[in-house]
């Protein structure tokens, strides 16, 4: 038998990562690249071709690639993507103030057109006018469309005919909302295929940047693309239905870690440099969310990831509150450059800053604090007011002191901005950083990092101590305060699983029970299954973590790579709903996954539906990717007694069909 190698890529804000993964020996070879925002396919080769380079296989046993990527989430969250044009059916101007469809259309333009359906799938007459004569002067001021018509879902006729015509007049990408959810509640729909529209372009750039590459490279293997609830969809599917890899890198991630540990229940925690995301897996499944996913403020109707992000990660802002009698500590929201990783990249810069500060008889207000250039293309920094450009400006790419920057206060406020702005990073003391003094992490430069905790250290608190015994005394502090919080976030996702909205960090039972307070009521807290560390330093920071939460822990040896592990390992899943209602009594209407249809027999309209939602979901499947998909039904029939009589209210077939994707032989 043929060996296969799969290649797993995940694009993530910062890094791309890159493994090879053999079907039955696992990792081969893994490496990371920075990602490359303006060219994406920079990042891409620059991961895969290390990763070719240390497996040492050739080329042509690379036979699957699967991209998982947060390009999607990021973008909805920074408010980019493309115009759309959004076309409404049977719904009126007053729909757009529901689900915050108005605020999300900003600016584009809407079309209302009369037509759409009621709930049995019996139409309104459609009237395309109003959009013949629009449509011309339109798709010139649009890069996509999007259609929403009323209960599409019963009945797709008039979306498909709208589809139809504007790509007939604009060859431009259109969605409708009835490829994208089964689910009523037409604004909520239109939204999602509002935000679907813009995505189209942005998703097509990246798997036409990762299919380049792969053509250059001679790579002839099916591209796959994760989505939000884990599963594969093919490149083509993807392109097509962008809206759905939204969350896909968090999924992707739990895909990974069920793979690595073996573990069918377990809570997942990702710790990176910015943020830790907390997710639940369920007898072997990422918990997803019921509501639909909620990105950059809008609720859609993806399924994806029940997923919590928090402002916590090995390279948080140390905040040193010093105004109480000893002196407490906070981490986040925000992401410093470490001290230690500053001086990596630039030795000389750093340390005789550090130095020249320690020299000085008294503590600055800004000593063991820089500023540098992100490095962000120079078309992003234009528009800045006067006093934002001259303090850009004095801004390099070497660290420069902020006690030498800023030389009044309200600069601060100036340099806040443009840090906002993603146009300058802040360099300064970091969990990372109190790592390196402890020996715990040894990538960057341990002196900066020793001398930054030595500055820090002739801070006093309330009662005129220093507020640490020694440099290493304070970095076990941070450190303790890290794993503190982590335990604080992981709890706060986990009780607003279980439906319990409470705070950790203000409860004092909950507080008592981490610090296994002696008292006659003795409070304890644990999790009911492992707590499953991920991201490059979980290593270092969960085995304590978990010590705190009294959990066991599993901490996978290639957990700094689990995203680009769980693309290759995740499976081709496909949804498919058919319902039944009955409008009168002896008249059955079948709707979904096609035409509407008319049946006068109750038995026979039950097994009709399943049979459409049985071949509709493999069909999918196949188009998703899938080699030889297998399918299960769930019907769930509500028919309660009404006066004596039976009264079929609805009855829901549901049809999942699952496989793994296909590979070249």
């Amino acid at each position: 038998m043929t060996s296969h190698f799969l290649l797993g890529i995940d694009t993530g804000g910062t890094y791309t990562d890159a493994v090879l993964f053999h079907e039955t020996d696992g990792v081969i070879a893994k490496a990371k690249s920075l990602t490359t925002r303006h060219d994406l396919a920079i990042g891409i080769s620059g991961a895969v071709d290390a990763v070719i380079a240390k497996a040492d296989v050739p080329i042509s046993a690379i036979s699957l690639v699967s991209l998982s990527t947060t390009l999607a989430t990021n973008a909805l969250v920074e408010g980019q993507g493309g115009r759309a044009g959004l076309v409404m059916i049977g719904f009126g101007p007053e729909d757009l103030k529901r689900d915050g469809l108005a605020e999300a259309l900003g600016s584009d333009p809407v079309i209302f057109l009369r037509g759409g359906h009621d709930v049995h799938g019996s139409e309104t007459p459609l009237d395309m006018s109003a959009l013949e004569a629009a449509l011309p002067e339109l798709a010139k001021s649009v890069s996509s469309f999007a259609i929403a018509g009323y209960f599409a879902v019963r009945n797709p006729a008039h979306e498909i005919r709208v589809r139809d015509r504007i790509r007939e007049i604009s060859h431009l990408p259109v969605t409708c909302s009835h490829e994208l959810s089964s689910k009523l509640g037409g604004p909520r729909r239109a939204l999602t295929t509002l935000l679907n529209a813009r995505l189209v372009s942005m998703i097509d750039r990246l798997v036409g940047a990762c299919e380049g590459f792969l053509t250059a490279r001679g790579i002839d293997a099916p591209v796959m693309v994760v989505r939000g609830d884990g599963a594969l969809i093919s490149a083509a599917e993807a392109k097509l239905r962008p809206i759905e890899t939204i969350l896909s890198g968090p999924a992707a991630s739990l895909v990974g870690a069920r793979y690595l540990t073996g573990l069918d229940n377990a809570v997942v925690s990702d710790i990176g440099g910015t943020t830790t995301d907390v997710a639940v897996l369920d007898n072997g499944r990422p918990r997803l969310d019921a509501e639909g996913a909620v990105v950059g403020g809008y609720r859609t109707m993806v399924e994806a990831v029940a997923m919590r992000t928090y402002g916590l990660g090995g390279d948080s802002e140390v905040k040193i509150n010093e105004r109480g009698l000893t002196a407490s500590f906070e981490l986040g929201p925000r992401r410093l450059l470490p001290l230690s990783l500053a001086a990596h990249v630039h030795p000389d810069a750093v340390l005789r800053v550090l130095e020249r500060q320690l020299r000085a008889p008294h503590l600055g207000r800004n000593d063991g604090r820089f500023a540098v250039r992100t490095g962000m293309p120079d078309h992003l920094a234009s528009g800045l007011q006067p006093q934002e450009q001259a303090l850009f400006d004095k801004i390099g790419a070497t660290p420069v002191a902020l006690d030498q920057l800023l030389t009044s206060t309200p600069q601060k406020a100036t340099l806040d901005r443009l840090v906002a702005r993603g146009l300058v990073h802040l360099c300064g003391l970091t969990p990372s950083d109190a790592m390196h003094v402890l020996g715990r992490q040894g990538l960057w430069n341990a002196e900066a990092a020793r001398l930054g905790l030595s500055l820090a250290l002739r801070i006093r608190d309330g009662s005129g101590r220093s507020i640490s015994a020694s440099a290493e005394d304070l970095a076990q502090r941070i450190v303790d305060r890290l794993t503190r919080q982590s335990a604080d976030v992981i709890l706060s996702a986990v009780l607003s699983e279980d439906g319990i909205d409470l705070d950790p960090a203000r409860s004092t039972p909950i507080d008592r029970a981490l610090h296994r307070s002696p008292g006659i009521v003795r409070f304890a807290v644990s999790l009911d299954r492992p707590l499953v560390g991920l991201g490059a330093s979980a290593p270092v920071y969960y085995p304590a973590i978990a010590d705190l939460l009294a959990s066991d822990s599993a901490i996978p040896a290639d957990s700094d790579v689990a995203n680009a592990i769980g693309a290759v390992v995740g499976q081709v899943r496909a949804t498919i709903s058919v319902f039944v209602t009955m409008p009168e009594d002896g008249i059955y209407i079948l709707s979904g996954a096609g035409e509407p249809i008319r049946l006068t027999d109750e038995e026979r309209s039950f097994a009709v539906a399943r049979e459409r939602a049985e071949a509709a979901a493999i069909a999918q499947a196949r188009l998703n990717g899938a080699e030889d998909p297998v399918v299960s039904v769930v019907e769930d029939i509500r028919a309660p007694e009404i006066e004596g009589n039976r009264k079929l209210i609805e009855a829901r077939f549901t049809a999942t069909a699952s496989g793994r994707p296909r590979i070249a032989h």
